[in-house]
């Protein structure tokens, strides 16, 4: 099952999909559709699941781009393929190179894809928290301009991600996100358990598209880990699991 943006989707000469874990060759923890290069799966089985979402969209698998994810700030220029052993460590791509198909991987973290329809310029990032509040997104949709993007054309994407009602944080992490803006208490609630609060990670990612003069956001709305759909990397260690498997969120230009 792939899902997709109907605001995306509405752009012609794309291609996109936000990939659920349905539909690859994986087995036991990892299994269904895991596109993790870094997690411990077979990797023949990784390398065929990465074919199948490369043909899904269109590209050949050497044109299906990630990056070796660090949850910085830090973006990426992508002109064509790259090796997967040489592989940025950076938390977003762009590019307007078209038939290149450049993506992010989740496991609870928030992925968004971007386009200028008009300039034909596209972006994903991997908004983590910590990627988040250090200005991932606004440093994508920079890079985005340098290749002659316009802010206010942009449309962005939010993918599925780990949901408020299962975030729960302890009282450092808002801590953090206070001292960095007061007003970001509005993203936190109470939670059952003393000292602790659930955060809405989704909802800072859209306060932070919009201050940064994004105005088409569409969000997909889907938990990773309420949803046995999707693979969570805290569903994951609440069961005691040895790792995990990771999606893959994509977007490409069509040629």
């Amino acid at each position: 099952m792939v899902l997709s943006s109907d605001l995306i989707s509405a752009v012609p000469g794309l291609r996109h999909a936000f990939f659920t874990r349905e539909g690859g060759v994986s087995d036991g923890i990892y299994a269904g559709l895991n596109g993790g290069l870094g997690s411990s799966d077979v990797p023949e089985n990784v390398r065929e699941n990465r074919r199948r979402m490369a043909t899904q969209l269109g590209v050949a698998p050497e044109n299906f781009l990630s990056v070796h994810q660090v949850h910085s700030p830090d973006v990426v220029v992508a002109t064509g393929p790259w090796d997967s052993p040489a592989r940025p460590k950076v938390d977003a791509i762009v590019t307007r190179t078209e038939n290149l198909a450049i993506g992010v991987t989740t496991a609870d973290c928030g992925p968004v894809l971007f386009v200028d329809p008009t300039r034909r310029v596209i972006g994903a990032a991997h908004a983590g928290w910590k990627g988040a509040l250090t200005g991932v997104l606004e440093a994508t949709l920079d890079a985005m301009e340098t290749l002659g993007a316009e802010r206010e054309q942009i449309v962005a994407a939010i993918g599925p991600m780990i949901r408020q009602p299962s975030y729960e944080v302890g009282a450092e992490f808002v801590e953090r996100f206070l001292d960095a803006d007061a007003d970001n208490t509005i993203f936190f609630l109470p939670s059952a358990r003393q000292g602790h609060a659930l955060f809405d990670l989704a909802g800072f990612i859209r306060m932070r598209l919009e201050k940064a003069g994004v105005l088409m956001i569409d969000d997909l709305g889907h938990d990773t880990y309420a949803d046995e759909r999707f693979f969570s990397y805290r569903r994951s260690v609440h069961r005691k699991e040895p790792d995990y498997g990771r999606h893959v969120h994509a977007i490409v230009l069509e040629g």
